[in-house]
């Protein structure tokens, strides 16, 4: 890789949201760290679009443990040498969607591990890694980006999992950018409303209904390609007076229009 390039980590870079992010970033000129759960087989076809646009890496590797953590990083590594932008994006539904009166703690766990504790500790260990290149040169500056949700604010009772630890990283953002400012490494909170992604895929009829009946005042469902262009301005160096800041990108929900 050339020394000029930078890099980027995205987690659950394969589909959804990650994928419209991680092939932004390929045409901003970034080589990718891409994480996921499924075999590098599967996504394979995935991969080859995006190494005709940059250089690519795949790991497989769970977020929610510290060795798939350390396995991503060590990826990163290896094959670029540097590290400039985190997008801690990879996330996981309740497998059911049950009321929070017969929730389970073996689905609490795995929420809370994927979309909270994951994206915390690979924040720590990034931005030392960060830190440390910023030593060696000042003009080198990170950038971190966590792909929140409404949920953080939103209760929805038959996945009340999602909504603590999409809260959870709500709170982490904040702190992350508290400690890193002083270390030149800016945090944002991207916050998407309704996307159309595999995860919305089995409610869609309802929420078909809720924006026709205008729950978004900008009728529409929002598109993988619309949290990839705020990435994108943050990858720029767009926010430079920016930290802790909630990027909201849901079609202007959070408006609570009445």
């Amino acid at each position: 890789m050339t020394a000029e390039r930078r890099a980027a980590i995205v987690t659950g870079g394969t589909r959804g949201i990650g994928l419209g992010i991680a092939r932004a970033l390929a045409a901003e000129g970034f080589a990718l760290c891409l994480n996921g759960v499924r075999a590098e087989a599967m996504v394979a076809e995935t991969l080859a679009e995006l190494r005709r646009a940059t250089e690519a890496v795949y790991v497989a590797a769970d977020i929610g443990t510290a060795a798939g953590r350390a396995a991503i990083l060590e990826a990163c590594r290896r094959e670029f040498g540097r590290l400039d932008l985190l997008v801690n994006n990879a996330g996981a539904a309740p497998a059911v969607r049950a009321d929070l009166l017969d929730a389970s703690e073996e689905s609490f766990d795995r929420v809370i591990a994927v979309n909270l504790k994951g994206p915390y500790f690979l924040s720590r260990d990034a931005a030392r890694w960060m830190r440390a290149e910023r030593a060696k040169d000042p003009a080198r500056a990170g950038a971190i980006v966590n792909i929140g949700s409404i949920s953080a604010y939103t209760a929805s009772v038959n996945r009340g999992e999602y909504c603590v630890a999409k809260a959870g990283l709500a709170m982490a953002t904040k702190l992350f950018a508290a400690r890193l400012a002083e270390e030149g490494i800016n945090v944002y909170e991207l916050r998407p409303g309704i996307v159309a992604t595999d995860m919305t895929a089995g409610v869609k009829e309802k929420y078909d209904r809720l924006i026709a009946g205008g729950v978004t005042p900008i009728r529409r469902w929002g598109t993988p390609e619309d949290v990839a262009a705020a990435v994108v301005a943050v990858a720029r160096g767009l926010l430079p007076f920016s930290t802790g800041a909630v990027i909201d990108v849901d079609g202007g929900f959070h408006l609570r229009v009445l």
